[in-house]
């Protein structure tokens, strides 16, 4: 029963094992050099050309000897057949010259790849079996002094790995079988050689001299804007892999546009089978924004009557900035530099009513320019203007019409008749009228005189025209364009009708006397000598109102012709 149970198992074995092997297929290397060494899926396998068993599928295969190109391909294994690799690789023209350190190695598998400061198969230098004798026949690894990272691999196992220390004409022998104990011993050969081949062979022997590795790495200016650019540049030779810190890997050799926003340290790293070279290139990055802006003039003046904008001054704002991407005048995006023209602007700007009073104007407004850029620097300016003037209501232009004793003014006194108070009414036009000439530089006034229906149609029309030119000729002389003064005579061709005139009295501020009132006729001859004035082009026509509360109205409103002096004397 045991047996049964025991021949039951070797033959399932014998089974799983025959299936195995039925499905691997076979890689056949014709290599040259014949010595040249095979990794499969980044694994060493072997050196020469020995056929070797892989699992069906596709594999990538790269053949490398140092002092060689090596060769990179893809190769697709079919189960149970054979598949060719046919590789010729070029050698790398060139010596190496010394000083060497000689590396040997005793003991554990002698197909096992060794790789010099790396992992991968641009690292490998040879095998143990060229390494490990170094009587009659000679084999050497030679290295340039300096201490080399050295792995020992064979079917994606590390054998061993660890720093060897290399130095000038001496041998350090690597005991595998001990753990990779180290000796190192003087090595008088190595004081003979020169310029040599990178790869030498002979019938038992083997001479690899491993060049080192060498390179520059530089920026093209150490110190930059933010926002421009330096050049890093790097040339190196004999190198497996580059890298620049912040980069990652880069080409054995070449040049790389950077623009930080900080200041920067670029670290350069090219490694190769003969060592590493590090260097670094610092880019000192300016993160400083200057900035300035100015307003020229800073005194503005404004000056607002009623709707109409009579003043306004305007500034250049100008502004300059450097090292920043980024600028706002006031929220708005603008140029680095550049300018703007500015209006005096007060905060409140509406019109005040007619009447009210004046709004004086003493404010300052700041315009701010930010400058920032990429790299976190900053700038906050601000220029400032002051701003003065006033917001004022349309001038008030008071307009009464203008009355004459009667048959004033005459012939022989063209300038006898307007008295006191009918000049102060006058006089208060002729101010608010100059006051409102700068609302509206445009208006005019429209005087329009007449006579009461006593005397003839002739005369009455040269007594009206005489009232009308002593009104204009009293408002020239309180500083009126004579420009600004049209003027109408119309005798006693439009009389004011009854009616009116009894509406007026009744409405009447300047309460009229009783015996005024009750004296109707006279009341209606007194309003009919009269000038009415008319602000053009607004149409405003002057209060008809008599001026019963004058102190000079009963020499204007008796029906007979005052007597000179008196009217004199009340001028």
């Amino acid at each position: 029963m045991r047996f049964l149970r025991t021949l039951s198992l070797v033959i399932a074995v014998a089974l799983g094992a025959t299936a195995t092997f039925a499905q691997d297929g076979t890689l056949k290397p014709n290599l040259s050099p014949k010595q040249a060494y095979i990794f499969v899926d980044g694994n060493a396998i072997r050196e020469g050309n020995h056929n070797i068993k892989l699992s069906p599928g596709k594999h990538t295969v790269e053949v490398v000897n140092y002092g060689y190109k090596s060769v990179t391909q893809d190769v697709n294994i079919e189960a149970g057949k054979t598949t060719p690799l046919d590789v010729k690789l070029e050698p790398v023209s060139g010596t190496v010259a010394g000083p060497f350190g000689d590396v040997q190695f005793k003991g554990d598998d002698e197909r096992a790849a060794v790789l010099s400061n790396g992992a991968t198969p641009a690292y490998f230098v040879g095998h143990v079996d060229e390494f490990n004798w170094d009587w009659i026949w000679h084999q050497n690894l030679l290295l340039p002094p300096g201490t080399h990272h050295i792995t020992v691999t064979r079917m994606g196992k590390t054998i061993w790995s660890g720093d060897v220390k290399v130095e000038a004409n001496k041998k350090v022998t690597i005991d595998l079988g001990k753990n990779g104990e180290q000796k190192t011993t003087d090595w008088k050969q190595g004081e003979k050689l020169k310029d040599l081949s990178r790869f030498k062979v002979g019938v038992a022997s083997a001479q690899i001299a491993v060049a080192p590795v060498t390179g520059q790495f530089s920026a093209s200016t150490s110190q930059i804007n933010c926002g421009q650019s330096a050049t890093l540049n790097w040339q190196t030779s004999e190198t497996a892999e580059a890298n620049i810190s912040g980069i990652g890997t880069v080409q054995p050799s070449g040049s790389q546009s950077v623009s930080p926003h900080a200041t920067t340290t670029y670290d350069f790293t090219a490694s190769g089978p003969g060592g590493t070279v590090k260097n670094s290139a610092t880019v000192d990055v300016n993160t400083k924004v200057d900035a300035s802006i100015t307003a020229n003039p800073s005194e503005l003046h404004y000056r607002k009557i009623g709707d109409k904008l009579l003043t306004q001054d305007s500034s250049t704002l100008s502004w300059q900035t450097s090292n920043a991407d980024s600028i706002t005048v006031d929220g708005k995006t603008v140029a680095a530099t550049g300018t703007q023209t500015i209006q005096a602007a007060p905060s409140d700007t509406s019109p005040i009513p007619e009447g009210g009073q004046p709004r004086t104007i003493d404010e300052n407004k700041s315009y701010t320019l930010n400058a920032t850029n990429v790299c976190g620097g900053s700038a906050t300016q601000t220029a400032t203007v002051h701003i003065t003037g006033s917001v004022e209501p349309i001038p008030t232009v008071t307009l009464q019409s203008i009355f004459y004793p009667t048959d004033y003014p005459d012939k022989r006194h063209p300038q006898v008749g307007l008295v006191r108070s009918q000049q102060l009414a006058l006089a208060t036009l002729a101010g608010g009228f100059k006051k409102y000439l700068e609302y509206d530089p445009d208006a005019k006034l429209s005087v329009e005189a007449y006579a009461d229906e006593r005397g003839s149609k002739p005369y009455n029309q040269d007594l009206s025209e005489r009232r009308v030119e002593r009104i204009k000729q009293y408002l020239v002389d309180q500083g009126i364009a004579a420009d600004k003064i049209e003027t109408a005579a119309y005798g006693k061709e439009r009389p004011m009708d009854r009616d009116t005139v009894n509406t007026l009295e009744m409405t009447n501020p300047n309460t009229p006397p009783k015996d005024r009132l009750r004296a109707k006729h006279t009341d209606w001859l007194a309003y009919n000598r009269r000038a009415d004035i008319v602000l053009l082009p607004s149409g405003k026509k002057s209060a008809q109102f008599f001026p019963h509360n004058a102190d000079d109205s009963k020499l204007i409103w008796q029906l007979p012709k005052p007597l000179l002096k008196k009217v004199e004397a009340d001028e």
